[in-house]
């Protein structure tokens, strides 16, 4: 098994390359399982409770951004990542047989649905969800999935979002919603991918018409985000021009070939890594910040001392013990993490 997760993703490299072809390695994400869908008042097990060190290099965000998120209460607004205690022990991602059955979901009042667009001749299927205790426009975002493919996890996050005020959208970047267990295939989807980086922009691009077509959705208030491939996906957007708002990666690569030109970068990026994670070592994190500065981006690190890889996933824990991976799950770090996002799209996405 180690020879297939011998690293995350050199994935925005390929981004950056604007054409170059390149297989990416293995990610060290735990493979998928069905997480259990989120409730509001538990956490994950094992955490590693470290401090974030926030590297700033744009203005800070408004101390009152958190509580100012639209259409969602006080309480909603500053949640960490509702991990049902249930899905926190669940077994090991890729140990799919050994999971304990995910609880039944109270989706209150959100509304979800699955959809089918597509990219070319490639057929996409996506899941989108909002509040439909309101029926006002809101800002969306969109949520790229791990290399898995569109599991259960981005479809989690994606609810979340919803909770908090947001139509949200789980994109879909290989086709028919597919996702898998097998780290050999899903090597073999991302290299797919990242070999054609104009098919993978447009698959990007198909999502996001998509959630700015949604009647629930502002489309002059968009932004997306990403968990580790996701996070180098949305970056290596961000770095083609892509008009967003904002931009937030969780663990994802920041390196890229080519660094981004003068004033290409449009949306405002917060960039939330682990200062323990070999896939995104410091260097990575210097070259990433003078890279934005020469670009002239607006932009925020924050690194999370003692963080290892896919800190965000409860899962990551047992499965980095399993097959002796630098992966973790990092409760302080996952709680602090969502709550600086929380606060960067309330106030990136306030009303214009």
């Amino acid at each position: 098994m180690r020879h297939l997760v011998a690293s995350c993703f050199v994935i925005t490299v390929a981004l950056g390359a604007c054409g170059k072809k390149e297989t990416p390695p293995p990610e060290t994400t735990p493979p998928p399982t069905t997480v259990a869908p989120e409730e509001d008042t538990a956490t994950a097990p094992e955490p590693e409770a470290d401090t974030a060190e926030a590297a700033t290099t744009a203005p800070e965000a408004d101390a009152g951004a958190a509580t100012a998120a639209p259409e969602a209460d006080a309480e909603a607004a500053t949640a960490a990542p509702e991990a049902d205690a249930e899905a926190a022990t669940a077994a090991p991602e890729g140990d799919a047989g050994a999971a304990a059955a995910a609880p039944v979901e109270d989706m209150g009042t959100l509304v979800a649905k699955d959809i089918e667009y597509k990219a070319g001749d490639t057929t996409l299927k996506g899941y989108i969800v909002w509040d439909g205790a309101s029926t006002d426009k809101r800002p969306g975002i969109l949520v790229v999935h791990e290399w898995w493919g569109l599991n259960d996890y981005a479809k989690m996050r994606a609810r979340m979002l919803a909770r908090l005020g947001y139509t949200a959208m789980a994109l879909d970047m290989y086709g028919d919603g597919k996702s898998t267990e097998d780290p050999k295939v899903a090597g073999e989807w991302a290299g797919g991918v990242y070999a054609d980086p104009a098919a993978m922009k447009a698959r990007f691009d198909a999502a996001l018409d998509m959630l700015k077509a949604e009647d629930t959705v502002d489309p002059e208030r968009i932004g997306a985000m990403g968990y580790c491939f996701g996070g180098g996906i949305v970056l290596g957007m961000a770095r083609a021009g892509e008009d967003l708002d904002g931009v937030v990666s969780f663990h994802g690569v920041l390196e890229t070939k080519e660094p981004v030109g003068k004033d290409v970068v449009k949306p405002e990026l917060l960039v939330l890594t682990g200062g323990a994670d070999p896939m995104v070592p410091q260097e990575q994190v210097d070259a990433f910040k003078k890279e934005m500065t020469d670009a002239g981006a607006k932009f925020d690190v924050v690194v999370y001392d003692g963080a290892k890889h896919a800190f965000t996933n409860p899962a990551a824990t047992e499965a980095g013990k399993k097959y002796d991976l630098p992966v973790a799950y990092d409760e302080a770090a996952d709680k602090d993490s969502w709550e600086k996002m929380t606060a960067f799209w309330a106030r990136v996405l306030a009303a214009k």
